[in-house]
């Protein structure tokens, strides 16, 4: 009903002083009533043909540079809008609607300057442009995206607004067109240094991070991104029309999984937990340049777990988020009596509570090495914890302390306690 008296409104704006001129050159037949009846017959056709145009009808699409980035990175876009009819517009005002996920900032290891104060990272991201397009059927607008958060994200809406040279015929319309860019999170080098405590108290295996694959190939298998060129099997390559591997006797079994806790927490710091997946994929990465076979398991609502599917652990890790209920201590404890027990397991928590560490003693009665890589802000780091880590100590499990402290480094330096 707003647009039908809009329309009305506009309308009427246009016939009734084209009529009065009309009148006016009817009754007086002078030359100044004609000169002002033909002055503003071109504005009013104009007018009349602004009032019925649909901006509606263009096509418009979105072209990206590239849909899959690490983290921090920047893409470059071009919108390209094509009409049918060339009809004249003095103006047109783009806008892409940027998604909430897209209301923030990645600035890589800087980011975690502040660690004790995430909503720093926070923005409203726009952008805009107003380009002069006349009888152009054709023309493009590129924009960047710059410093991209870790995610799936939906880019789903152009809006565009133009109107006539006046202003009092104004257009809009919100295009949808959909397209995805997933944002894996950045992978750093991580460095283990060796705790003082090592040799008396179990801790984490050295020899992963130093490990060299010299066992017989068994068999092959399908390429995944990051396997050595020399590992390919020509022969399997040539018959079965795709990238084969060579399968070696140490990859049918895992030697290390990584734990994620991604159970929520209403108290929980969120960049904090970013850090978390952060380290979770350079551990994992680091493990797999070593040819060490690391599987992946993510914990919240859902158990989640990955052997060997490199892919699709970083496709995992792109999307995951916080989410659930129930204490990570409790699902992990579920979840470990499903999984056949490797030598290793490193498990990355933003929260070190007294059911995380009972569980974790448990676990170590079934397991030959077990590390916490405990992510937190210093300023969050309390006495309490300090003496729930002693009493992992005690157990033989190792903790490793990541603050922004280590974050803030490239290579991410990680020292025992």
């Amino acid at each position: 009903m707003k647009a039908l008296f809009r329309l009305m409104g506009n309308l009427l704006s246009i016939i009734l002083p084209l009529s009065i001129l009309f009148v006016g050159a009817m009754f007086q037949s002078d030359f100044v009533s004609g000169f002002l009846l033909f002055s503003f017959l071109p504005i009013a056709l104009y007018q009349l043909g602004m009032l019925f145009y649909r901006v509606g009808g263009w096509n418009v699409r979105r072209i990206l540079s590239r849909n899959r980035i690490r983290a921090g990175e920047s893409i470059s876009i071009k919108l390209n809008i094509q009409r049918r009819i060339g009809f004249p517009l003095s103006y047109c005002k783009i806008e892409e609607v940027f998604p909430f996920s897209l209301q923030k900032i990645d600035t890589r290891e800087a980011k975690y300057h502040y660690l004790n104060n995430p909503n720093r990272l926070h923005v409203e991201r726009t952008s805009k442009r107003i380009v002069f397009p006349g009888f152009k059927r054709e023309f493009e607008i590129p924009y960047d995206i710059q410093k991209l958060p870790r995610g799936i994200h939906q880019l789903q809406a152009i809006r565009i607004r133009t109107g006539d040279m006046f202003g009092f015929i104004k257009k809009e319309h919100v295009f949808q067109v959909t397209d995805s860019l997933i944002v894996y999170p950045n992978e750093r080098p991580i460095c283990l240094q060796e705790p003082n405590n090592t040799i008396a108290q179990g801790s984490l295996s050295s020899h992963a991070l130093h490990f060299k694959n010299i066992n017989i190939a068994s068999g092959s298998r399908e390429y995944i991104p990051g396997d050595k060129f020399s590992w390919i099997d020509w022969k399997q390559t040539a018959s079965k029309n795709k990238i084969m591997t060579k399968e070696f006797e140490q990859e049918k079994s895992v030697d290390t999984v990584v734990i994620l806790d991604s159970c929520y927490d209403h108290a929980m710091n969120h960049l904090a937990f970013e850090a978390a997946v952060e380290v979770t994929t350079s551990l994992i990465e680091t493990l797999h340049r070593q040819s060490v076979t690391a599987g992946l398991l993510t914990v919240d609502k859902e158990i989640h777990y990955f052997p060997k599917q490199h892919h699709d652990v970083r496709n995992h890790l792109a999307q995951i988020h916080p989410n659930g209920k129930r204490p990570f201590a409790n699902l992990l404890k579920e979840a470990s009596m499903t999984m056949k027990s490797p030598p290793s397991l490193w498990i990355v928590t933003n929260n070190l509570n007294e059911a995380l560490g009972q569980t974790l003693k448990e676990l170590k009665q079934r397991s030959t090495s077990i590390a916490l890589f405990l992510v937190q802000p210093s300023a969050m780091i309390y006495q309490r914890d300090y003496q729930r880590i002693d009493r992992l100590h005690g157990y033989g499990i190792e903790v490793r302390l990541i603050s922004e402290k280590q974050l803030v480094k490239n290579p991410i330096e990680v020292n025992g306690i």
